[in-house]
């Protein structure tokens, strides 16, 4: 049932400049950590919310968490997965176990993301590195080049959904939820979202016969995935680690993510595939990826210190029940501007601005806040494919030259199945929560 509130609240200009500030600040391509920074900054001041005296130390508190650390740790380990080949022996293992069916090479690069993506927990970052080592074979195996560059951007999505994921950590650290929780909840949203990915393929080749040739036998197939195992099993220590520890119990994300650097790190040596050399290139290029995200996870405190302090969580309420009061378009509406928002922008800066904002609408709905958290981050995942701005359209135009408008039309049908995997989430509970503790529920 839908609860009155009891004040109203109207927003001012101290509202409304700060707005117009961040979206010409980022239209002049300003960093959204600047963009963020100054306008709580023009907010605090135009409203007297906070004291800028204290604005330093509130800077400090929002990145003063221990569960961050895990973001550096998960992206260093996917840099190491890169350096050290291990992501290839990914490649080998989805290869050998897709080669029964017609399209296989397609299905395989489509789990291989999950599989990178599940580690790294970086959607560009896989996008990238599984672009690098696929593409040209897709385009081998008979798959146009644009389509080819949208299955490896569609695939790269659940760099975000599927767990460990750092937008799950930071969505848990912004609304106060353990991440843990949000690890388990995700799961079987997240393998819903790479089925859907797989299905699209699977039809879309179908439809266009680009993989030519058929399967192999069953028991080509079982010698074929028994000797890609046999040569790269070593690569699924780092998978089990992360995965078997935190969902066990006995890592938090952190510990399981510190623990993945040292043995990826360990690999790599015994392999003889990394060196001390590797060091800082690796380091620099974590640390450049891990500089775009703390940074706006530390002004966005303020930001909705200010945000809360003005009632603008309240007064989104109030304005759109105002006009409906009807839960089912209620969501609509909310995954309308996830998508939205996932096509101009990052994860994090998304998660820190919107989570806080959206968050009463689903309480009054009486959506569960895990529900909501799963169903933010995949409508947010959908929009980083969705046509024509989805941001890794342009991190797969950028690694092969190829037009991003030849690339969004083929990413379509992408786009309609994972929709329909972000419907479920948002209609049916049991999608996020079944694998949770009644307490949850």
């Amino acid at each position: 049932m839908w609860q009155t509130l009891n004040t109203s609240v109207e927003l001012g200009w101290d509202f409304y400049v700060p707005v117009i500030l961040f979206v010409v600040l980022c239209a002049l391509a300003i960093p959204v950590w600047a963009a963020i920074g100054a306008s709580a900054i023009v907010m605090l001041l135009m409203s007297g919310a906070l004291p800028l005296s204290l604005v330093g130390e509130s800077l400090f508190d929002g990145i003063d968490a221990f569960a961050l650390t895990a973001v550096p740790l998960f992206i260093l380990t996917g840099d190491v997965l890169v350096r050290t080949g291990l992501s290839r022996k990914f490649l080998d293992v989805a290869e050998a176990l897709t080669c029964f069916a017609k399209g296989g090479f397609g299905s395989a690069t489509v789990l291989v993301c999950g599989m990178f993506s599940a580690i790294s927990g970086s959607d560009a970052a896989g996008a990238a590195a599984v672009g690098r080592m696929t593409i040209d074979r897709l385009v081998e195996s008979g798959y146009p080049r644009p389509y080819a560059c949208a299955l490896v951007a569609a695939g790269a999505c659940t760099g975000i959904l599927i767990p460990p994921s750092i937008a799950y950590i930071i969505i848990g650290l912004v609304l106060g939820i353990s991440a843990s929780t949000l690890f388990l909840a995700a799961v079987i949203p997240g393998i819903a979202i790479l089925v859907s990915i797989l299905v699209t393929n699977i039809v879309v080749n179908r439809i266009y016969n680009y993989e030519g040739g058929g399967g192999i036998g069953f028991r080509d197939w079982l010698r074929n995935l028994g000797g890609a195992l046999a040569r790269g099993w070593y690569a699924f220590i780092v998978p089990v680690i992360i995965f078997g520890g935190i969902f066990s119990g006995k890592f938090t994300p952190t510990e399981a993510g510190a623990t993945a650097v040292i043995v990826t790190i360990f690999l790599g040596f015994v392999l003889g595939t990394l060196k001390l050399a590797d060091f800082p290139a690796m380091l620099v290029s974590s640390a450049k990826v891990n500089g775009v995200i703390l940074p706006i996870i530390a002004f966005s405190l303020p930001l909705a210190q200010a945000l809360a302090i003005l009632g603008v969580p309240q007064g989104f309420v109030q304005g759109v029940t105002s006009i409906t009061d009807e839960p089912a378009i209620l969501i609509l509406l909310m995954i309308f501007i996830l998508i939205a928002a996932g096509c101009v922008m990052e994860t994090t800066p998304n998660i820190v601005i919107l989570a806080p904002i959206l968050k009463p609408l689903a309480d009054n709905i009486g959506m569960n806040e895990i529900q909501f958290c799963v169903m933010m981050i995949t409508a947010l995942g959908v929009g980083f494919i969705t046509p024509p701005l989805g941001l890794n359209l342009f991190v797969v135009s950028g690694l092969t030259g190829e037009s991003i408008l030849r690339i969004a039309v083929r990413a379509v049908p992408f786009v309609f199945f994972m929709l329909i995997v972000v419907l479920l989430i948002a209609y049916v509970p049991a999608l996020s929560t079944s694998l949770l503790p009644d307490i949850y529920k």
